[in-house]
């Protein structure tokens, strides 16, 4: 391996990627493990994480698949220890899940719709955040999944949009008191069509061909969960060592 080879390589490395069964938690997962990661993929659905975690397995890589609510406090707990149980150490934790399927003005959201977005997406990024600190040693990494929903103003996604801006928040915070035994980083996707972003946006695989159109992205087209791998490999990686509390744009333009 050369010394170029050497800054992208997570040989050695134990990263736990939860919501890795499907989207981008799954290119992060492979990605990571194409880079040499032993990889503890985490999701509610059960049956889609075992199918990565084979995927990885099959393709010489290592792997193991753990069932986790990220809201559960006692299972966030539990993943690390699995993590830890399996593999020996922890080493990187990516806070992937996250997402809201539902739509609706501020003023007429649902309380529980509300509560559950932000347990989701601001509250399960603090307490992961915080029970992976406690578990790593030196030289740990905590990449947080965003959106550009953080900085924009998208009627109808407004609790999603708040409850991003302050994970982005938390994720400069973090960076800031964990210094310098771990870096924690951010990224905010732009539009990549996975299953929970259609849904949102009620949209259906015929109407991306148009989307594509319509956004007219200086990249030429939408994301996929690779270029979202490769921008978590990236801050996870030796080439990144001297940045943290960054949050990126990932998003295929400005």
């Amino acid at each position: 391996m050369s010394a170029l080879d050497d800054l992208y390589s997570l040989e050695g490395d134990v990263a736990v990627v939860t919501g890795a069964g499907r989207g981008i938690g799954e290119g992060i997962a492979k990605t990571y493990s194409r880079a040499g990661a032993s990889v503890v993929c985490a999701a509610r659905r059960t049956e889609e994480i075992e199918r990565v975690a084979g995927e990885i397995r099959d393709a010489g890589g290592q792997a193991i698949a753990v069932t986790t609510d990220v809201t559960d406090e006692a299972a966030v707990e539990a993943l690390a220890d699995a993590a830890i149980e399996a593999f020996g150490s922890l080493d990187i934790w990516v806070n992937n899940a996250g997402g809201s399927p539902i739509q609706a003005p501020l003023a007429e959201l649902p309380r529980d719709e509300w509560n559950a977005t932000v347990a989701l997406n601001l509250t399960a990024i603090w307490n992961c955040c915080s029970v992976a600190s406690r578990r790593m040693n030196d030289g740990g990494r905590i990449v947080n999944i965003s959106s550009v929903a953080a900085e924009m103003i998208i009627p109808g996604s407004g609790h999603y949009a708040a409850a991003k801006a302050g994970c982005n928040v938390l994720t400069r915070t973090f960076a800031s008191e964990l210094g310098p035994r771990i870096r924690v980083n951010g990224i905010m996707p732009g539009m990549v069509p996975t299953e929970i972003s259609m849904q949102a946006m009620k949209l259906s695989e015929e109407d991306l061909p148009n989307l594509e159109k319509m956004l007219n992205l200086p990249a030429g087209r939408l994301g996929t969960p690779d270029d979202l791998g490769a921008a978590a490999l990236f801050l996870a990686s030796p080439g990144a060592a001297w940045i943290t509390g960054q949050v990126i744009r990932v998003t295929g333009g400005p």
